[in-house]
């Protein structure tokens, strides 16, 4: 009893009342997991069995035992969540190089650890504008910035208001003669150029938006990968706008430029400052976890598109064929009658365009069922990924974070501190009993 298992010998793995039997030089391939490892297991054998009893997941034990019969190839099971397919994977210890492969097979980044700077000046700075939930200090910051881009927000709406348009977008046009009659009728708009309030609250949230960036570059520790992070990168694009159309207005009053030009380019700026609403998402969980899910379902997106691009092509060619005998069709091009299919497709229908023959609207019904169906089709692997890292950061959230600083701060010669989220790793198995042997000797004839 004492003896460790032959290569040959015969190992029998009870999973939740689903019984396994692989050989135990199988197992042995793998020494630093819990199957792998004699001493680890015993405390799950069954001396009156004979067998080994798991009380786990047994859609996902299937997948593990392959992991060891195939020497470390691992594949997830489509019926089993990979949150719990994750967990199944802590738990019989197959390490984090498999872990890391199946993230990686799935679709996901595999999580590293944020540097933080070195110096204490600029790691207070960068866990002030990065990390709200670091000090009290910086939640006020990060609260006082949703504020500052909401109020950014609210501005760039009002400013499309008619009674405030005349003060916006026209501010860049010069007075026509007529302008004295046409605004007779109308309300007084508000000082236009600089000296307009929707410009003045622009400027400060810009200053703030400025501010905020210029600390966070600074207290970087990687300026490359600063500048590599999209949110950055939409940071910038966010006020950028507001300096180009202050360049533009500056110029326009020394009488440089022509006042057309300038104000096309004005609406494309204004345009631009849309992007602003995505701010929001540094300091919004959920809209953090959108754009991962988004991220990671890339592939389904991609099909989902292509299924459409087809379903758009075939019936709108089948509408324009089968209503091309009625004089008084709107579908008189195949290229006309892709609007009408895209929103027939996306369930949208305005009703702008119909079919009006029988044949017409048999494909009309068809393209409508078609297109139910081909939209839901991604749609449980897009819902599968959002739990996915869902429960992720819920798990981040009670588990905590923890900040690493094994070095003093300001010592050239040490690798910078990083910001790990810490996993549940399982705890060790107690001592066995005397009784029970690390791996089980039996034969047919026993």
């Amino acid at each position: 009893m004492g003896e460790l298992v032959g290569c040959c010998e015969r190992v029998a793995i009870n999973v939740a009342g689903r019984r396994f039997e692989t050989l135990g030089r199988t197992l042995l391939r793998f020494p630093d997991t819990l199957l792998g490892d004699p001493r680890r297991c015993r405390r799950y054998f069954d001396p009156q069995r004979r067998e080994y009893f798991f009380d786990r997941h047994r859609g996902a034990f299937g997948a593990v035992l392959y992991y060891y019969q195939s020497g470390g190839r691992l594949r997830r099971p489509p019926d089993v969540p990979l949150d719990v397919f994750l967990e199944e994977l802590r738990f019989y210890q197959l390490g984090a190089e498999a872990e890391g492969r199946l993230r990686e097979a799935e679709g996901f980044g595999v999580e590293v650890a944020q540097p933080l700077p070195r110096g204490r000046l600029q790691r207070r700075a960068w866990l002030l504008c990065e990390h709200p939930e670091s000090s009290p200090a910086a939640r006020a910051v990060a609260f006082f910035s949703v504020l500052i881009i909401l109020i950014s927000i609210v501005v760039f709406c009002l400013e499309t208001l008619p009674q405030f348009r005349a003060g916006g977008e026209g501010s860049a046009q010069p007075p026509a003669p007529t302008s004295t009659n046409v605004s007779a009728s109308s309300p007084p708009s508000p000082r236009g150029g600089l000296t307009d309030p929707f410009f003045v609250v622009e400027t400060i949230c810009i200053c703030w938006f400025s501010l905020e960036l210029l600390v966070r570059l600074l207290a970087s520790p990687s300026k490359a990968a600063f500048f590599r992070n999209a949110m950055n990168l939409i940071d910038l694009v966010a006020i950028a706008p507001y300096f180009i159309a202050l360049g533009t207005e500056l110029a326009q009053q020394r009488g440089i430029g022509q006042p057309a030009m300038s104000l096309a380019i004005l609406r494309v700026i204004r345009l631009v400052r849309v992007f602003r609403v995505f701010k929001l998402s540094r300091h919004s969980t959920g809209l953090q976890i959108l754009g991962q899910t988004l991220r990671a379902s890339m592939r389904e997106l991609g099909l989902l598109i292509f299924f459409l691009l087809i379903g758009i092509v075939l019936f709108s060619s089948a509408v324009y064929f089968a209503e091309a005998e009625d004089p008084s069709t709107s579908f008189t091009s195949i290229p006309q009658a892709f609007w009408w299919a895209v929103v027939t497709m996306t369930t949208v229908g305005y009703g702008d365009m119909a079919p009006v023959t029988v044949g017409g609207k048999l494909v009309g019904s068809l393209c409508a069922i078609a297109g139910v169906l081909t939209i839901s089709l991604p749609v449980p692997v897009i819902v599968s990924n959002f739990s996915y890292f869902y429960r992720r950061e819920l798990r981040g959230e009670e588990g905590g974070e923890t900040h690493s600083d094994p070095h003093p701060a300001g010592s050239g010669q040490h690798p910078a501190p990083s910001l790990v989220v810490p996993y549940p790793r399982p705890h060790p198995p107690p001592p066995a009993p005397s009784w029970v042997s690390p791996w089980p000797r039996w034969h047919l004839g026993t």
